[in-house]
């Protein structure tokens, strides 16, 4: 639908908050979050993981959303647009070329993984792993990642799905398969929490998630909180910046933030929920690391009975939160590719799509190589670069009352806190992430952090 000027907005306020939720509900959610709190002590990292939310990716989210809506234009012209409107310079377009460049880097390597994920669906579904012994799950996975050709042809299979979507369009396209997805995401993820409360052990994932023993909380607990709580938002990646460009100037912008972020954030947690109960019935340890994804959990599931549609349901689920992320990826520059070229909306799908797609192929190749610094590149320096951008452009350069202007729904003490939070907070908070993720590629340990962590893992 258009909105004034022949300019693209969202049909429904729902249909935006599900693009929105679906862009910020990722692969992080079900691998990263769950291993992470496993880490990192579990109870005391998630309530810290959610005071950096409300602290630091809220007050950005917000930001990006203003800058989106204010130019309407993709992430590179909004932010020059903004820039300009503001009577600065217009080379702070730097912000949306640094968050596209980020975006489009983690699309590449993150369609990968998505392909691992629709490959376990497979799997899990046709019951390969049924009664199998946990060491031949877990080998399973290494078997899969070395299959380069199995792994391009999910990468394939993934890429089209993503490319046909975002070719028709933000309202026809992305809009539509969100309202549809998002709310089958969210059936799904209760249903296997309730499963998991039946079968599992929720008391002691409860416990494990609820009951914090600060005592045990060290620099690196906080560090891997802030990281998380970043990254899983998605700001700092030109999404919102996107999607705040198709919002109508009447929507409250700290109130959809708001259900964004408390969104992600839930979703996060109820994946613990559907998760650490397995993993505590079964006398596995929480803090496995990044192999209770694709390693731990489906020798579990290999083991219940009912566990090849559990699995099934999970990897499913996890699938579904690849997709609505990587349209959004891929949505940003087809966004920049409509205003700067003449490919239009499909051309410019089916162009950036292919290059993507190819960038793809090179990371299934070289998971240990290419794929790693795709990773580390976009994640420990581009991704918070751009928040850092963005934060500062906001909060220091955009003067105070055409942010009031954009903000306008908002109270004088919340804009009071967003104001103090984006000027001071958060440039501190993201340039220690970036800080970290420099020691992280460095291969160096952090005084008082301890080793680095890798930001996107």
């Amino acid at each position: 639908m258009a909105g004034s000027g022949g300019t693209i907005t969202w049909n429904t306020r729902f249909g935006f908050l599900m693009a929105a939720i679906g862009s910020s509900v990722g692969l992080g959610n079900f691998w990263r979050f769950p291993y992470m709190a496993g880490e990192n002590g579990g109870s005391a990292f998630v309530l810290i993981y959610l005071a950096c939310v409300a602290l630091i990716a809220f007050p950005i989210l917000i930001a990006e959303l203003s800058v989106g809506r204010h130019a309407r234009r993709s992430a590179v012209g909004s932010t020059r647009k903004m820039a300009f409107d503001a009577g600065a310079s217009e080379m702070w377009s730097i912000a949306g070329w640094v968050a596209m460049a980020g975006g489009v880097m983690i699309l590449c390597f993150y369609s990968v993984v998505a392909g691992w994920v629709a490959a376990y669906v497979f799997q899990m579904a046709s019951g390969a792993f049924v009664n199998a012994e946990p060491e031949a799950v877990a080998s399973a996975f290494g078997t899969l990642v070395g299959d380069t050709s199995t792994v391009i042809g999910w990468h394939t299979l993934f890429m089209a799905v993503t490319i046909t979507i975002v070719c028709f369009g933000v309202t026809k396209g992305i809009e539509r398969a969100v309202t549809i997805l998002m709310p089958i995401f969210f059936l799904m993820l209760v249903g296997l929490v309730v499963y998991a409360g039946v079968t599992g052990d929720m008391g002691a994932a409860l416990t494990y998630l609820f009951t914090p023993d600060f005592s045990e909380v060290t620099g690196q607990t906080v560090i891997a909180a802030l990281g998380q709580a970043f990254f899983s938002i998605g700001v700092g990646s030109a999404i919102m910046i996107t999607y705040g460009s198709y919002l109508r100037r009447d929507d409250n912008l700290p109130q959809s933030a708001g259900i964004i972020t408390g969104a992600d954030a839930m979703v996060a947690i109820i994946a613990g929920l559907a998760i650490f109960p397995f993993v505590f019935a079964f006398g596995l340890d929480p803090a496995a690391g990044a192999g209770l994804f694709f390693e731990t959990l489906p020798s579990v599931f290999a083991q219940m009975p009912g566990g090849q549609w559990l699995g099934t349901a999970f990897f499913a689920l996890a699938f579904i939160a690849a997709l609505t992320s990587s349209i959004s990826l891929l949505q940003v520059i087809v966004s920049f590719g409509e205003e700067h070229t003449d490919f239009g909306r499909v051309g410019s799908s089916l162009f950036f799509g292919a290059i993507i797609f190819m960038f793809g192929v090179g990371a299934a190749f070289s998971v240990d190589g290419f794929f790693d610094v795709l990773d580390k590149v976009s994640g420990n320096i581009l991704l918070p670069l751009g928040g850092l951008l963005i934060a500062v452009f906001t909060g220091w350069v955009v003067s105070k009352q055409l942010m009031l202007t954009e903000l306008n729904q908002a109270s004088a003490a919340f804009f009071a806190y967003w104001r103090f939070t984006i000027r001071w907070l958060a440039p501190v908070a993201v340039a220690l992430i970036i800080l970290v993720g420099l020691a992280d590629m460095a291969d160096i340990s952090l005084p008082y952090f301890g080793e680095p962590e890798v930001a996107t893992d």
